[in-house]
C-alpha cells in the first residue's frame, strides 16, 4: 500500500471526526481499510515465514517450510 492511500485513510478519518462523511466517502474508507489490512496481513505472513528456530539438539526448524506452505527451492 502506498503512502498516498494511507494519507487518504487518515484524511477520511479526521473528516469523519470533524464533520462526518458522505455515503461515497464511507464506502471509500471501508475499501481502503480492507486494502490496508490485507497489506498488513501479507507483510506479517512474509515476516513469520522467514523465522527459523534452533532446536535444543542443534537442528534448525524453518517455520515457513513447516507451517507456511513454503516449498524448498
Amino acid at each position: 500500500m502506498n503512502q498516498e492511500k494511507i494519507d487518504r485513510i487518515n484524511t477520511l478519518y479526521h473528516k469523519s471526526q470533524a464533520v462526518g462523511l458522505t455515503d461515497e466517502e464511507k464506502a471509500e474508507q471501508a475499501q481502503l481499510r480492507q486494502e490496508y489490512l490485507a497489506a498488513i496481513r501479507q507483510n506479517m505472513r512474509g515476516t513469520l515465514n522467514n523465522i527459523s528456530i534452533k532446536e535444543k539438539d542443534g537442528s534448525i526448524t524453518d517455520l515457513g517450510k513447516k507451517y507456511g506452505n513454503i516449498k524448498e527451492v
